[in-house]
């Protein structure tokens, strides 16, 4: 079979779905890898590193969408304002972050045209598929990303300095959120140096957070079931989230540094740092809202912009992961292959239903939106699948 890459459409996405070092362990499970011509040259794979990889090279885009049996993507059709109809035909797979809860009709489209798809966001939080864990790979760059953007804007040094003029104290960071993202930010956090503290509502983090030694605040409220039976974050009660601000703010205004990251699947982000918070908080601190794609964790956050409130700078990033394309793009590559070594048997697409990876993740098949949570938010009736 043949497998398509090629240039996303959005001129702010860097990244490319697959790098040259992957091309031969899918040529040993039988694909022939195909490139859409500078496909990987903002990310900075060039097309001569491809095919001296073995991946052919296409002369355009209508090459590349013709001949490709599957096509992996990094941006979803609705992200990525593309229209699916003109992109995929009949009896073609298509695997990528699809962003299916946040644009579900960009499903059903896919869903018309009789391409079967993959969204990557869907794979289970088993053992299992922790090596196609794409989210994890992008959190991981985010939450490094962050810490650099602070660390570039605040008005002081992070680590501590002892100097002939005087001892330099260290800046104080609190990452609000200890997933992935909030992990590797507290990790980057401490190597330059910082004070770190951090919270989650979920009490079992705590070790993973002093390990990488940071202080794990205690805010001493209930927050059973944190977590969807995927592994995924659980929106919980807004009573909840209305104590937990109040308990946040005394820590709030004592750091120079504050990172959210706190996201739940298919729904907008939490309200964690309401608009008194902020103006609590230490004239010339940063907050960097990762959560702002999906709204924010921040009332005042603006995706996409820098907002200044009472001297404290709010970031509001989107596609965080993008801005360090090299390593994103090699990250998502090895999720993706990893990914297509279990679908893949004997050179053909296996769709084993029976397995919960492949059965959890495909949200189209056989001309209908298959996830029956989609089918749900699109008014659609629920559907015996086989």
């Amino acid at each position: 079979m043949i497998i398509g890459i090629n240039v996303e459409s959005s001129h702010q996405e860097q990244r490319v779905a697959l790098v040259p070092a992957v091309v031969p362990a899918l040529s040993k499970i039988g694909l022939q890898v195909l490139v859409e011509k500078n496909a990987g040259q903002r990310a900075g794979f060039a097309d001569a590193e491809y095919e001296k990889q073995g991946a052919q090279i296409a002369a355009g885009r209508e090459e590349l969408l013709s001949r490709s049996e599957i096509l992996v993507r990094l941006k979803g059709f609705g992200a990525a304002a593309v229209d699916a109809s003109k992109t995929l035909h009949r009896g073609q797979f298509v695997i990528g972050l699809l962003d299916p809860f946040g644009s579900p009709e960009s499903i059903r489209q896919i869903a018309d045209t009789g391409a079967t798809a993959f969204a990557l966001e869907l794979l289970p939080r088993i053992s299992r598929a922790q090596s196609m864990d794409v989210l994890s790979s992008m959190a991981t760059i985010a939450g490094y990303k962050a810490v650099l953007m602070a660390a570039d804007q605040v008005k002081k040094m992070f680590p501590m300095m002892i100097t002939a003029a005087g001892t330099i104290t260290p800046a104080r960071v609190f990452i609000i959120g200890a997933g992935v993202a909030g992990l590797q930010a507290i990790a980057t956090s401490r190597r330059l140096g910082a004070v770190v503290k951090s919270y989650d509502v979920r009490p079992a983090v705590k070790e993973q957070v002093e390990s990488l030694g940071a202080q794990f605040v205690t805010l001493d409220l209930e927050a059973q079931q944190a977590e969807t039976a995927g592994g995924y974050a659980k929106e919980l009660s807004e009573e909840f989230y209305r104590k937990q601000r109040e308990k946040m703010a005394e820590v709030l205004a004592e750091s120079d540094i504050v990172i959210t990251t706190a996201a739940v699947q298919g729904k907008k982000a939490p309200i964690l740092i309401t608009k008194d918070m902020v103006h609590k908080m230490r004239p010339g601190a940063i907050l960097v809202d990762l959560a702002a794609e999906t709204g924010g964790n921040c009332e005042l956050t603006k995706p996409g912009e820098k907002v200044e409130v009472n001297g404290v700078l709010i970031e509001g990033p989107v596609n965080l992961a993008a801005t360090i394309p090299y390593h994103a793009s090699q990250m998502y590559a090895r999720n993706v292959t990893a990914f297509l070594q279990l679908l893949i048997k004997n050179g053909n697409v296996d769709l084993n239903l029976e397995d919960e990876i492949v059965r959890e993740t495909l949200v189209s098949y056989n001309n209908e939106v298959y996830n029956p949570r989609l089918r749900e938010i699109l008014g659609l009736a629920s559907i015996q699948a086989g």
